[in-house]
């Protein structure tokens, strides 16, 4: 009795004391927009912002869509919650909306079906066309209208001209008036018609049609079709806005995409206009052509691209490339750097894909998805260069290195199998021997054998200036591998012949091959092309050599006849309901018929193309006084602007017998990199190696070089020799002695009065010493 009469005291005095504790509470203060006393409260919804607000949304007959959910905000524009939000529409008949999920119907949704069919699970459609707007509501707050324009299915999008008929022809500029629900254009400014490119910076407003069905069911629900997003595929050539203004950036074609009813689709095509020169020129410098540029210097370079129309483009993706990449490495910036004493030239080049790139139909179209090429500045680097020299022999399983810096040979180093072939990379580091039975791979900068590849084999044809690709014929096989020795799987792609010769245009990107009576093309923006006399009447008969003219526009093939093709695709434009398209011939004829040649080479002056036949021991100069005579004002190699066949205009200036020899094979045209001199090897007799001096116009002058005797055998032929990388200096392998010959230059000419190399290559049996018919080098600084 005690503890309940305690408990009701306690009650009595604790309950009270709570309660007049919580009496003593405060509410949350309300604070209103104003400031005041009334209105909008601060942390409210005050307003919901629909999205897309200025766009609206398309959908086809019973296709369903989501609506963005809404976003609401307080009078001070902060974002709030909604509440229970709910959806409503104008007009359910063409666009009707869940009201608690906003899911769109391109119809009526069902509603009160029965049978377990839930509410809003089947979109009906009515067929209707037209537009209703939605809104979202929560709170007493009700969103901006969007609208939804409800239309038959879209089967295409084309890109065009805005309309001048929007009853008859109408586009995306055509609008349904609300009133008069006719459809009525409106005023378009500054329209992208794809009749014509747009320079760097110009805008242009794009417009398209809008068709629902196919064939003769086909019709234009242009007017119906709401708003049109555009996307280009190549946002480095344009951009567009979402109201479809497109600003062109950098040149090249792209394709544009559209997206309407929640489906994209191709619409067509935008082309920023391409380059129409490129003038090169030395920075902070007041010479002009050839300019001298002393070892390890950066010499800045100013390069001016001009478009079709006029203007002066800026951010274009030029390649700076280089006729002799060992002296005058390749660079990619504005400049240049020689590394050794030499003499080369530098070309600017906008080359697709990386510059003025555009899809494979439309290669051509305004220009774009064709090459472009600077004028070619000249540089001169003095002094001279020690020399490396690497002689080996395709009867013997030795390579014998030469280091000038010293006064011995090096030691041979012994090969897995005898080479049928040698290259060296441009940048000095690597040799690659090809063999019947695998690749064979030296480190020249260590003098090591590295690696053998026995996946391929065959004979190694060309390296690529920027040393990442190779050419191999593999006989056997018959097939011909484009192979990248840095990769862990090197074969790159392959084609179906037996290649003879191979070279790559001085950017890398293309490398023409010989292969009998086809010539083989890889590009890296068209891929294989094979051309043969079977398909192309203007190759009838087997080619044996290639030599691509600077800056690479031009292409020649030694044979029977001398002929030549171009790198400009020769273009027919078509259009089909107001698109344009292309189509293309690849490597079309360029118009030259030569006398016969064996072997071919090129001079990097671009001026002269050389070759020796063996039957006649002759000697041809075809002189190029201009790579394109379809337009001789522009840079000699450009493409033409008619979109016709590049033409190379040729004068023979020079055929003649080459006295005091009796040639088996000729087995190199080989001229100096300054292109002051080309000599000629060959096997059979004569003991001379002979001598060309191409004249700047007009014929050259034609001597030889008697091989001196040293020792017991005297030179019969000089069937292997390369140049130094200064000019000073011709190493040519000989018969009959089994020497290396250096002929140094002087005033007079070149001499052969320096001791000959002895390299001792042993043949098959290991004692029989066999002729050095291979020989790479490469330039090391002198000591």
């Amino acid at each position: 009795m005690r503890r309940f009469v305690t408990l009701a005291v306690l009650l009595f005095v604790t309950v009270p004391f709570g309660i007049s504790i919580s009496g003593c509470g405060k509410k949350t203060p309300v604070t209103f927009c104003n400031g005041g006393d009334s209105g909008p409260v601060v942390g409210q919804l005050f307003a919901i912002t629909l999205q897309p607000q200025l766009l609206g949304i398309s959908i086809n007959f019973a296709q369903q869509a989501t609506v963005a959910a809404g976003v609401g905000t307080d009078c001070k524009g902060t974002t709030v919650t909604l509440a229970s939000p709910i959806y409503g529409t104008t007009d359910m008949t063409i666009a009707d909306i869940n009201p608690t999920t906003g899911t769109l119907c391109g119809g009526t949704w069902n509603r009160n079906t029965g049978g377990g069919i839930a509410d809003f699970t089947t979109c009906n459609p009515t067929n209707k066309s037209g537009t209703a707007f939605i809104t979202v509501s929560s709170n007493g707050a009700t969103s901006n209208p969007i609208a939804v324009s409800v239309h038959p299915i879209v089967t295409s999008v084309v890109l065009g001209s805005p309309s001048t008929d929007c009853i008859n022809d109408p586009a995306t500029n055509c609008t349904v008036n609300p009133t008069t629900k006719a459809c009525t254009p409106t005023v378009v400014v500054n329209p992208y018609t794809g009749s014509s490119c747009l320079s760097q910076g110009g805008t242009g407003q794009l417009a398209a049609r809008v068709y629902a069905g196919t064939g003769a069911s086909q019709q234009n629900i242009s007017c119906l079709a709401g708003h049109l997003a555009y996307t280009p595929q190549d946002t480095t050539i344009v951009t567009i806005d979402q109201n479809g203004v497109a600003t062109a950036a950098l040149p090249g074609s792209t394709i544009i995409s559209t997206t309407v009813a929640n489906a994209s689709s191709s619409a067509g095509f935008f082309s920023t206009c391409p380059p129409a020169s490129i003038v090169l020129t030395p920075a902070n410098s007041t010479s002009t052509n050839p300019i001298t540029v002393n070892q390890n210097f950066t010499q800045p370079l100013t390069a001016t691209v001009t478009d079709t129309l006029g203007k002066v483009l800026t951010g274009v993706a030029l390649s700076y490339v280089s006729t002799t990449p060992t002296t005058l490495p390749t660079s990619t910036t504005a400049s240049i750097t020689p590394i050794f004493p030499g003499s080369g030239a530098m070309v600017a080049v906008c080359e697709p894909p990386t510059c003025n790139p555009s899809p494979f139909n439309q290669i051509g179209l305004f220009g774009n998805g064709k090459p472009v090429f600077s004028n070619r500045l000249v540089a001169t680097t003095p002094g001279t260069n020690s020399t490396v020299l690497y002689i080996a022999s395709t009867q013997s399983l030795y390579l014998v290195p030469v280091d000038f810096t010293s006064t011995t040979i090096g030691a041979p180093v012994r090969l897995p199998y005898s080479p049928n072939s040698m290259v060296i990379s441009n940048d000095g580091s690597s040799i690659y021997m090809g063999s019947s039975t695998e690749l064979m791979i030296f480190n020249a900068l260590t003098n090591a054998f590295t690696k053998p590849d026995p996946t391929v084999q065959g004979s190694v044809l060309a390296i690529s200036p920027d040393n990442t690709t190779l050419v191999i014929s593999d006989t056997t096989r018959q097939l011909v591998y484009l192979y990248s020795p840095a990769s862990m799987n090197p074969i790159i792609s392959t084609i179906g012949g037996v290649a003879t010769r191979a070279q790559f245009s001085p950017d890398s990107s293309t490398v023409y091959i010989t292969a009998g009576n086809q010539l083989l093309v890889h590009s890296t923006l068209t891929g294989w092309t094979s051309i043969s006399g079977s398909t192309n009447p203007a190759l009838v008969t087997p080619v044996s050599d290639v030599a691509i003219a600077v800056p690479s526009q031009g292409a020649f093939f030694a044979g029977t006849t001398t002929t030549a093709r171009g790198a400009c695709a020769a273009t027919t434009v078509t259009t089909t309901n107001g698109v344009p398209s292309t189509s293309n011939i690849l490597y079309p004829d360029a118009g030259v018929l030569g006398p016969t040649t064996d072997r071919i080479a090129a001079t990097n002056d671009g001026q002269h193309v050389i070759g020796a036949t063996a039957t006649t021991a002759t000697l041809t100069d075809l002189f190029v006084s201009n790579l394109n005579n379809n337009n001789p004002s522009k840079i000699p190699g450009q493409c033409p602007n008619d979109n016709s066949a590049l033409k190379f205009l040729t004068n023979p200036v020079l055929t003649t017998v080459i006295p005091g020899i009796t040639t088996a094979s000729i087995t190199g045209v080989v001229p100096s990199s300054d292109s002051s001199n080309v000599f000629i090897t060959y096997t059979g007799t004569g003991g001379i190696l002979p001598l060309y001096n191409p004249a700047a116009s007009g014929p050259g002058t034609l001597s030889s070089v008697t091989l001196s005797t040293f020792g017991t055998a005297a030179p019969i032929a000089p069937v292997a020799g390369v140049f130094s990388a200064d000019n000073t200096k011709f190493y040519a392998g000989t018969s009959g002695d089994n020497l290396v010959h250096i002929l140094s230059k002087g005033t007079s000419g070149f001499v052969d009065t320096t001791t000959p190399i002895a390299p001792k290559l042993p043949g098959p049996d290991g004692t029989t010493i066999v002729v050095p018919n291979l020989l790479v080098q490469r330039p090391r600084l002198q000591t």
